[in-house]
């Protein structure tokens, strides 16, 4: 009796176990669908049939009304529908017209005309740009414009939207470029956004060579900021030197700075004269 008390448990739990696996809630928290490609007006593709070399066709430019021309069956309407139904779509008038017994169609993107980005902000030329390449990346599309502008900052700001959510990121050119971190430089998908912010700057006066407003790259410090305002001047002191802050709220704050202190971003920093 107790084997099978023991028998029936088990039979119970590897059961309950098969249900959870299978269950359907668990499998929508698991997957969630992306949204497949739309083939659009201009787009070039490549449609091969399977052991049918002869209907090949290498560039086929999607016109302006969404039609391709294609061997034996004429022109087809593929704009505004995915490639898995482009490909359904062929082989079916294939079949129908007695043309191919069990066609097997594939179709690959060679340049995607259709999808455009805009690019904004301090790049050599502003505008809207079409994707041309499958899984064109942030920094080809940055270099398609003439690449960031002489007072541009080297982070480029993506928004769109990918799986049905929109998105922000701050892409780090400089990594991807001489760190390598490919990684980083994502796909740009239809409709994206890029802004190239200018470039970030600190403002120092008073008892220095060259007051003014200077370029401020990543990790500088107050004393390599005022490398950049060729020093003090014989009445500059050390001692003393504030900076006007503006933090999140946009309230002004001033405070004493040393040599090693980090200069933010819009930083104004006021160096005093000495009293002896």
């Amino acid at each position: 009796m107790g084997n099978l008390f023991r028998t029936v448990l088990l039979a119970l739990a590897l059961c309950s176990g098969a249900f959870a696996q299978t269950s359907p809630a668990a499998s929508a928290k698991l997957e969630v669908p992306k949204p497949e490609a739309i083939l659009g007006v201009g787009d070039i593709i490549r449609i091969s049939v399977y052991q049918n070399p002869d209907l090949t066709v290498e560039s086929a430019r999607i016109s302006e009304v969404g039609l391709v021309n294609f061997p034996l069956i004429g022109s087809v309407k593929l704009g505004g529908e995915t490639i898995a139904a482009s490909e359904q779509k062929i082989a079916k008038m294939l079949r129908d017209g007695g043309f191919v017994l069990r066609p097997q169609v594939t179709i690959l993107v060679g340049q995607i005309r259709s999808a455009q980005i805009s690019i904004l902000g301090q790049v050599a030329k502003p505008g809207r740009y079409p994707i041309e390449t499958v899984g064109a990346k942030v920094s080809e599309m940055i270099a398609a414009t003439g690449g960031v502008a002489p007072g541009g900052a080297d982070i480029v700001t993506l928004v769109g939207m990918r799986n049905g959510r929109s998105i922000k990121l701050d892409i780090d050119l400089p990594a991807i470029l001489q760190s390598g971190k490919a990684e980083l430089d994502i796909p740009v998908d239809n409709g994206d956004i890029l802004y190239v912010d200018r470039a970030p700057n600190a403002y120092i006066y008073g008892e220095v060579q060259r007051p003014g407003v200077f370029r401020l790259e990543r990790g500088m410090s107050l004393l390599q900021v005022l490398a950049q305002a060729g020093g003090l001047s014989a009445r500059g002191t050390e001692r003393g030197i504030k900076v006007h802050r503006r933090d999140a709220n946009g309230a002004v704050t001033i405070t004493d700075m040393q040599m090693n202190d980090p200069v933010i971003r819009d930083d104004v920093i006021y160096v005093k004269e000495s009293l002896f």
